[in-house]
């Protein structure tokens, strides 16, 4: 019985936790006003959850989160230009396509698409990369592709993952408000975690 109550006692202290923190991103975006809030927010969410991951379990969450919010701010927000204009552009080229529907158009869709599903899966690296390197935004964006190009069974598995996350909170949708965004972090951080060691181990034995 001590076994079964110490284990259900950590099961609910992790929802606890992933629930908190699901509640700071949202609170933060929209300290932000969301243009200025959602990137930085997002950046200290994936970084509290690699710290949780490297074995830092007891940080106090709310003042670590705030810390990682104020030193990534701007960088954060710098990274956030490039990928609000390249949703924009995509957003705007499918809105163009599905107005004029002529023959003479319908094989932008092939491009379109492809780029779409290639800037999809970049989108699982780039946060973990952000917070994993110390690096300039040409250089994260430029790392996020080399490690999702070299690492397919990691993005495999995250989108099994993931999708497996979406089927469930599709049918209970009150968990995507609770637990959206937090678990997508984790199960992101945590496979790009192992694709970064698998680049380190390849470039010690190079």
């Amino acid at each position: 019985m001590n076994m079964f109550a110490s284990t259900l006692y950590r099961i609910m202290e992790w929802i606890m936790r992933f629930a908190y923190l699901q509640l700071l991103w949202i609170g933060f975006t929209l300290s932000g006003l969301v243009i200025l809030g959602i990137y930085p927010a997002t950046a200290a969410m994936f970084a509290i959850i690699r710290d949780w991951l490297r074995g830092k379990k007891d940080i106090r969450i709310f003042d670590t989160y705030w810390k990682y919010v104020k030193a990534d701010f701007l960088k954060a927000n710098l990274l956030g230009i490039p990928i609000t204009a390249i949703i924009l552009v995509i957003t705007f080229n499918i809105y163009f396509i599905q107005v004029d529907l002529t023959d003479s158009l319908s094989w932008t869709y092939i491009p379109i698409f492809t780029f779409m599903l290639l800037f999809l899966l970049c989108l699982f690296y780039l946060f973990p990369v952000f917070v994993h390197y110390d690096l300039n935004v040409g250089n994260i964006m430029k790392n996020t592709l080399l490690i999702m190009l070299i690492s397919p069974i990691h993005t495999f598995l995250m989108i099994i993952s993931l999708g497996a996350v979406v089927f469930v909170m599709i049918a209970l949708p009150a968990l995507a408000f609770i637990f959206g965004c937090s678990t997508y972090a984790f199960i992101t951080m945590w496979l790009s975690l192992n694709a970064f060691n698998r680049v380190e181990r390849k470039k010690h034995n190079t």
